[in-house]
């Protein structure tokens, strides 16, 4: 079972925060474990990928952080997880020979032939992130309370979370086959591990948020309970608008009937604020319209980030963003007008 009853981001050992390219991923991911460190969690933060950029988020104008990572916050340690680096270490620990296995694997032929092997990274990925996840296990105390997962976007994360289950249907035993049972047991733990999509309120995202969504149900099991829609853009008008004689709100309307002559001073002529206001209106209908569509196809709470003007720029920012993120998830209203919407904000 995929659906697990809503819990705070706070009581998981492991978020994996997944999303279209462009929805804001990263730094939803970067908010949760900045956020989390402030209220005192021993937190790891994990970066995938060819290049760094919570560094960036986390700690404006820091080094990038490296495979072995670095502390960028009190309680928040950062990690760049390289997949090559990663195989180095699992098979110098199976084989007890460092050096050799770190020369063998920067030959450039075996890089070659890694490279056209599918899965490979994902599984040791994830491993060194259940690697992760257990240190201090042995010691009796373990060294992160959270670890927050920047996982690839939406078509490779699948990919990323259903390797284990492949590799187990293809291997049946080994350290390989046990690692794979281990990592799949880690990533389908309700008591344990939450899937955190992050979406737009736009046609593309919201499709591919749901094919996600469809996808982890149905066939990879990892626990989901709400969805981040993210730069949702707030009701352009007063919810306490005088309504106009026929019942509506339209305000446009409104303006539209004064005189052109009419003089606001330094504002715009009427007609030229009813352009814009119809505009903002259609934008706000089209942006509440796929935020409906959303919670209609997913079936889960969504918790919705109003648009930053200028976007997320300081630590202060992303720390107003965790409070957000850590607020217990609503169901939306899939029904009720534009006015009910902004009230609920």
């Amino acid at each position: 079972m995929s659906e697990s009853p809503a819990k705070c981001l706070l009581d998981c050992r492991l978020v994996i925060v997944t999303g279209k390219g462009g929805c804001g991923k990263t730094t939803v991911a970067a908010a949760v474990a900045l956020g989390a460190a402030e209220r005192g969690l021993r937190v790891a933060l994990v970066e995938m990928g060819r290049d760094e950029h919570l560094h960036g988020l986390i700690k404006p104008g820091s080094a990038p952080v490296g495979y072995e990572g670095r502390e960028l916050s009190p309680s928040l340690r950062v990690f760049h997880i390289d997949p090559f680096a990663a195989l180095a270490e699992y098979l110098g620990l199976q084989i007890g020979m460092q050096s050799l296995v770190k020369k063998s694997l920067n030959q450039p032929a075996f890089k070659q032939l890694l490279a056209a092997a599918p899965g490979w990274r994902e599984l040791i990925t994830l491993g060194k992130i259940g690697h992760i996840e257990n240190f201090g296990r042995d010691e009796g105390r373990l060294t992160y309370d959270l670890i927050v997962v920047d996982a690839p976007a939406s078509g490779h994360g699948l990919t990323f979370l259903d390797v284990p289950r492949v590799v187990q249907s293809a291997i049946k035993t080994g350290p390989l086959q046990r690692r794979a049972r281990d990592v799949e047991t880690l990533i389908q733990d309700p008591e344990r591990t939450r899937l955190l999509p992050v979406s737009l309120a736009e046609e593309l995202p919201v499709r591919e948020t749901a094919e996600l969504i469809g996808r982890v149900r149905n066939d990879i099991g990892t626990p989901l309970d709400r969805v981040v829609v993210n730069r949702v853009l707030p009701c352009p008008f007063p919810r306490d608008l005088p309504r106009n004689s026929d019942g509506s709100d339209n305000f446009e309307s409104r303006l539209e009937t004064l005189p052109r002559n009419t003089e606001l001073g330094c504002l715009p002529s009427p007609q030229v604020l009813a352009t814009c206001s119809a505009r903002q209106r259609a934008r706000f209908e089209l942006n509440d319209h796929y935020v409906r569509e959303l919670a209609n196809r997913v079936d889960l709470p969504l918790v919705r980030i109003g648009e930053v003007p200028g976007g997320i720029e300081r630590r202060s920012d992303l720390l107003l963003l965790a409070e957000q993120l850590f607020s217990q998830p609503k169901a939306h209203a899939r029904n009720g007008n534009l006015q009910d919407e902004a009230s609920s904000q």
